[in-house]
Formats: C-alpha cells, sequence, structure tokens
C-alpha cells in the first residue's frame, strides 16, 4: 500500500461526508479567527463571556414574566454594581495588601534563613552548611528576578491605563447589547454558515447545556471558594487574606494544579506569621477542609452534568489551551477539550456514510 493510496483511504474514511467539510472550514476559520486577532478582539471575547454568564438571569427573569428589556436592565444594573465594588471596595484592598507582602518579604526571607539555621543545628547530620547557602542564593536569585518582573510589569502598565479604559468603557456597553439583542445577532451568526449545517447544530446542542453548567459552575465555584477562604482566614487573623483568598479561589480554575499551587503561600504566610505553633496547624487544616468540601462536595452539586474526561486530557488541555490563550485558554480547558471529544465522536466516518445510504436505500424500497 502506497502513502498516496493510505492517504486517500484516510480522506475518504474522515472526509467523503460534505458536512466533515463545511464542519472542518468553520473550525479552522474560527480558530484561525481566535488565534490572529484574539488580543485585537478581546473586549469582545470578554464581554461575550460575560454575557453568556449573565444569561441565564435573564432567562430566569423571562420565565417569572418580566420583559425582556426590563430583565436585561436589571441584570446588566447587578453587573454593573458587582463591577464597581470590585474596582472601589475588593482592588483597592488587594492592592494594599499586595504592597505590604513585597515590603515585609525581606523580613520573611531573613526569618526563613533562621529557620533553617536553626534546622541545620538541630539536625547537622541531614542539612549542611553548604546546602543553605545554595538555598539561599536560589531565594536571593529568585526574589531578585521578581523584583524585575515586577518593576517591567508596573512600567508596562503606565502604557495600558489607555487599554483598561478602553476595557471599562468598551466591555459593559458591549454587554448590555450581547444581552439585548442576542435572537439578532444569533439569527445573523446562523446566516453567516451554509445551510446544511445538521451535524454542526448535533454537536451545538450537546454542548450547549454542558458549557453552560460548567462556565456558570466555575465561576459560582470561585465566588463561594474565595468567600469561604476569606473568611476563614480573617478569622484566624492570618495576614494578606483578601489576597490570599483570591489566589485560592482562582485556583480552582486549573484542576489539580491550582489547588497544590496556592497551598504554598497559604503555608508560607502561615508559617512566617504564627512560626510552627498550633495557629500554624489549624489554618493548615481549616485550607484543606476548604479543599476538600469543594472536591468532594461542591462540584458534585454545582456541576451536575459530569465532564467525562481523562485526568491526563484535562492537564493537557490546561497546558495546551493556557499556553495558547492565557486566562481565558485556563478558563475554557475543560470546555474546549469536551468540544473536541464530542467531534471525535461525532464526525461522520466513511462507515457511517455507507449505513445511511443503505438505510435509505431500503427505507425507499419499502
Amino acid at each position: 500500500m502506497t502513502l498516496r493510496t493510505l492517504f486517500k483511504g484516510w480522506i475518504d474514511h474522515y472526509f467523503s461526508d460534505e458536512e466533515a467539510v463545511i464542519l472542518l472550514v468553520v473550525l479552522v476559520i474560527g480558530f484561525a479567527v481566535v488565534i490572529l486577532f484574539g488580543r485585537m478582539l478581546a473586549p469582545f471575547f470578554t464581554a461575550l463571556v460575560i454575557a453568556f454568564l449573565l444569561q441565564g438571569a435573564v432567562n430566569w427573569l423571562q420565565r417569572r414574566h418580566v420583559p425582556h428589556l426590563l430583565a436585561v436592565s436589571l441584570v446588566f444594573l447587578g453587573f454593573i454594581g458587582m463591577l464597581l465594588a470590585m474596582a472601589f471596595i475588593l482592588m483597592p484592598l488587594i492592592w494594599n495588601q499586595l504592597v505590604g507582602l513585597v515590603q515585609e518579604t525581606p523580613r520573611m526571607f531573613a526569618s526563613g534563613q533562621q529557620l533553617l539555621d536553626d534546622l541545620q543545628e538541630r539536625y547537622p547530620h541531614l542539612i549542611t552548611p553548604d546546602q543553605i547557602q545554595n538555598w539561599i542564593a536560589v531565594a536571593g536569585r529568585e526574589m531578585t528576578q521578581f523584583g524585575q518582573r515586577a518593576l517591567t510589569l508596573s512600567l508596562a502598565s503606565l502604557g495600558n491605563v489607555l487599554s483598561l479604559i478602553i476595557y471599562l468603557v468598551l466591555v459593559p456597553i458591549l454587554v448590555f447589547f450581547l444581552l439585548k439583542d442576542r435572537d439578532r445577532l444569533v439569527d445573523f451568526t446562523l446566516s453567516l454558515l451554509p445551510h446544511k449545517r445538521a451535524l454542526m447544530t448535533r454537536i451545538w446542542h450537546e454542548m450547549d447545556d454542558q458549557i453552560a453548567n460548567y462556565v456558570r459552575g466555575k465561576f459560582i465555584e470561585i465566588i463561594i471558594v474565595g468567600t469561604v477562604s476569606f473568611l476563614t482566614f480573617a478569622f484566624f487573623g492570618l495576614p494578606y487574606s483578601a489576597l490570599l483568598a483570591v489566589l485560592v479561589g482562582f485556583s480552582v480554575l486549573v484542576p489539580y494544579i491550582g489547588a497544590a499551587v496556592a497551598t504554598l503561600p497559604v503555608a508560607a504566610v502561615a508559617g512566617f506569621h504564627f512560626g510552627m505553633t498550633s495557629e500554624f496547624a489549624y489554618v493548615v487544616i481549616a485550607y484543606g477542609i476548604i479543599q476538600a468540601l469543594d472536591g468532594n462536595v461542591l462540584v458534585p452539586i454545582l456541576f451536575s452534568e459530569a465532564v467525562n474526561l481523562h485526568p491526563v486530557s484535562i492537564i493537557v488541555a490546561v497546558l495546551f489551551f493556557g499556553g495558547i490563550w492565557g486566562f481565558w485558554g485556563i478558563f475554557f480547558a475543560i470546555p474546549l477539550a469536551t468540544l473536541l471529544k464530542a467531534l471525535v465522536y461525532a464526525w461522520p466516518r466513511g462507515i457511517q456514510r455507507h449505513k445511511r445510504e443503505e438505510a435509505a436505500e431500503a427505507l425507499a424500497e419499502e
């Protein structure tokens, strides 16, 4: 069997159906637009995601006989109120705590060095002075690089003030019109697609509820986990509670890895503040309980339709899509992986085409 014959057989098997070719073209064009023009269209994509999140509330109000425009206005005002609360209450608090953490870093570094010295005195056979010096040198280099990155980010952010203003103005406007004219925009988008789109329609119906369930559920999970973490850390008197709570809340975006990564700063701040005392153990245990309740109680409740993906597939999807699209890639990694899985299983193949033809011929004979 020659390579040409093998390639022709593969084409006949997977692309003999006209709808498969149409779907492939639509997918390629869609991914090309996102990859090539993603940065330019970022405000639109951000507004699209937010509108997708808010559409559930609009539908809920409409089911209770609230007029469409009034429902959109109420949901939009709630969104603006939450945005203002974040801008004037949450963000200044997080920023002040971040500045305080950066200022306290040298003291933490000195405390860590003293802790290593104490460990070396207690266990001289396990920890040598050379190892301590190597660890201190590595930590010093990391701190220097962190300071340089922070300085570069702060200087670069001066040039991004205009972009931030554009986001703050454009995104709310886009969200309002995406909610208000949703039906018209959907009809216009469908008019651009080929008329023969039964395969695309079937895959979309299969994925619509699952994606909506995942995105809204993940947003609610971030809010609940972040709020509970903040109240818990504040109860124990842990400094930088808001900053750590935001980190823990967003850590749920990355399955398996996020919880492990968020554990390090929580344990480090608790260790430097409380030392190796019972308060430190209480904070770590409370944080472990939050993670356990999130994984075993909250996630099953929020995600009623389980995403049937292997853990390796989830991690690969997070790494791949996160590397391409950053935050939004991580956020949508699991829905995108689920979409790819649905495409693989629903993709028409040559055998399926022959079966459909045989069924049609049998039906015609009858």
